[in-house]
């Protein structure tokens, strides 16, 4: 496909406006004033219609294509909360309109939808509160260890500097770690996939700041040792972290507040129907329990005695600022009109069809590839190895390659790191059974290859407009010019 600065020709525009007839009075300096034209794609307004048309038709995503990234959770998301966002009620508010008095009428709405989401979030998970700022999932990681930090601060236990992450946790949890000052130290998974007691009793000190637990974790497994893990921190003086970016598992089911978490974070743009991808808007939420409430950022909306709604900032021991105004209010307002769709009797069904939709997949495919479950039902994702194929000399990549050539995007490939040649395959809840059927069907054409021809793996995928790279040298030695030449 040509770039947009080939279909053109010198002259050629979309419109044409008559020449002004009024004086230039720009105030723009000469000295700042461009001495030569910019230098744009010379192209009419059906040539510019076209080929952004053509460029859309190669967008792959959930509206055209199944998704089955591990750990994302790229499930639909519906277009009647797309439509709720975008009424102009919402859309036309400034973020800094008044709250109350004159022009405060147009903001209530807004305080509302932040609040009751909070609300109904505090409730469905079992926290006493939640702050709805962070802006993305590892944003909502980095206030969740802000806010264990303040804590000990505030007990005046400045030598916590140590957080317990287990190697079944998700990667960005040591770098939130990190970022907020702490230490990290690695507990191992023990064979049934849980986390190591053994190993977790023996690193419990006066150092230990924490734990941060993916509930579920990343091989796609409740863990069953979470309550006692909780317990035991707790009892060494530490808080219990819970990652929520896996709620989607469990989510109707439990309450992680109820098994000993004192912070979780949790994606909207994973479990609640929010869009997830092409670079945001995310939101992470923080949810918290009641001793960590002193420390929640600032503003907060609080609800009045009269019904009114309003901004608060007068905490005394707030962790501050962490986003510039209120969150993502565009994604909280689309989890708002999806917790009122689905309701107290539906939000459970997002869970139960998750398992359900996973552990069919597993059970079609635990044949055809090493099953990293640990022989247990998985929760919302399963785990497999391609340590079978590798034998053959067909790697994980090479497996990802061959979906690219049949049309389906591949799972997530390499992680967890604690499983050799890792797919990562996440159906979610919103998938058909025919799609999943089709999916199936590849995978063990793909897995019949692998044993008969693994050669053929290595002119995959042959069927896209850019063929088999090498995917180091295109990413240290991208050439802009050469790949469009290729297309």
């Amino acid at each position: 496909m040509k770039l947009v600065f080939d279909k053109g020709s010198p002259g050629r525009t979309g419109s044409s406006l008559p020449k002004m007839d009024v004086p230039d009075e720009s105030r723009i300096p000469q000295s700042l004033r461009r001495s030569t034209k910019a230098e744009l794609p010379e192209a009419s307004e059906l040539d510019v219609i076209r080929h952004f048309l053509l460029l859309s038709r190669k967008n792959f995503g959930l509206d055209t294509h199944f998704y089955p990234l591990g750990s994302c959770t790229m499930k639909y998301n519906p277009k009647f909360h797309e439509r709720i966002a975008a009424l102009p009620g919402f859309t036309l508010l400034h973020p800094l309109l008044p709250q109350l008095r004159r022009g405060g009428a147009l903001t209530q709405g807004a305080l509302e939808v932040i609040y009751e989401t909070e609300r109904l979030l505090s409730n469905l998970l079992g926290f006493k509160q939640f702050t709805m700022q962070p802006l993305a999932g590892a944003h909502g990681e980095l206030t969740g260890v802000m806010l264990i930090a303040a804590h000990h601060k505030a007990a005046g236990e400045t030598g916590r500097k140590v957080m317990l992450i287990p190697d079944s946790a998700h990667g960005t949890n040591p770098a939130s770690a990190a970022v907020a000052g702490f230490e990290t130290k690695e507990i191992p998974t023990d064979e049934k996939g849980n986390t190591d007691i053994t190993a977790l009793k023996a690193s419990l000190d006066n150092s230990v700041a924490g734990i941060m637990l993916t509930c579920p974790n990343t091989l796609g497994l409740y863990d069953q040792n979470t309550r006692e893990a909780c317990n035991l921190v707790h009892e060494a003086g530490g808080l219990a972290y819970c990652d929520g970016a896996n709620l989607n598992a469990i989510i109707g089911r439990v309450r992680p507040g109820d098994l000993g978490f004192d912070v979780m974070h949790i994606n909207l743009h994973k479990t609640f129907s929010s869009p997830h991808g092409g670079g945001g808007p995310g939101a992470g939420p923080v949810g918290v329990a009641d001793k960590l409430v002193p420390y929640l950022p600032i503003s907060r909306v609080a609800k009045r005695s009269d019904g009114t709604y309003a901004l608060e900032y007068n905490h005394d021991n707030t962790i501050g600022y962490i986003a510039p105004f209120y969150g993502n209010f565009s994604i909280i307002l689309r989890t708002y009109a999806y917790l009122l769709t689905l309701g107290r009797e539906g939000i459970p069904r997002i869970s139960e069809n998750a398992v359900l939709s996973a552990n069919y997949v597993r059970q079609k495919l635990k044949n055809h590839f090493d099953d990293a479950s640990r022989e247990r039902t998985c929760m919302h994702e399963c785990v497999f190895s391609a340590a079978r194929q590798a034998r053959n000399n067909v790697h994980a990549i090479d497996i990802a390659k061959a979906l690219i050539e049949k049309g389906i995007h591949p799972p997530t490939i390499y992680f967890p790191l604690i499983v050799k040649e890792a797919l990562m395959i996440e159906p979610t809840e919103t998938e058909s059974r025919e799609t999943l059927d089709h999916f199936i069907e590849a995978m063990i054409e793909i897995a019949e290859l692998a044993e008969e021809n693994p050669e053929k793996f290595k002119s995959f995928p042959s069927t896209t407009p850019v063929g088999r790279l090498d995917e180091t040298a295109a990413a240290r030695n991208l050439d802009i010019a050469n790949l469009a030449g290729q297309q």
